[in-house]
């Protein structure tokens, strides 16, 4: 797998939480999907596409830095930093978030498998 592909998906997904876009996030995330949210909390794929789905998460601004891309034969983690603003249930959300995501390749598609965020700031 090339990282080049791995830095694509990665901004595509950003864009696709960023704009809420619940048809792009379906094909991006596995149906097995698990997440770790920074409050402990493990939620799935349809968990998370309902909170977009349903207007409950809006995002305002979301910026990446600190990208880390290992590949390891058909996956790939990443670790990013990403700074976010936005809204949850109405009540504001804003920090610095450190992500893990784990992609795996299927077929000519990456999906992510697994990954957590833990807030730093």
């Amino acid at each position: 797998m090339e990282k080049d592909l791995v830095v694509n998906a990665e901004i595509e997904l950003l864009t696709a939480v960023k704009n809420a876009d619940v048809d792009l996030l379906e094909q991006m995330l596995h149906d097995d999907l698990l997440f770790n949210m920074p409050d402990g909390q493990t939620i799935t794929k349809e968990f998370d596409l309902n909170v977009y789905r349903s207007g409950i998460m809006k995002i305002y601004s979301l910026e990446a830095s600190d990208q880390n891309i290992n590949i390891i034969d058909d996956s790939a983690v990443v670790a990013v930093t990403v700074s976010l603003k936005g809204t949850y249930d109405n009540n504001p959300v804003s920090g610095v978030f450190k992500y893990i995501r784990v992609w795996k390749k299927f077929n000519d598609n990456l999906k992510v498998i697994a990954g957590s965020c833990i807030q730093l700031a």
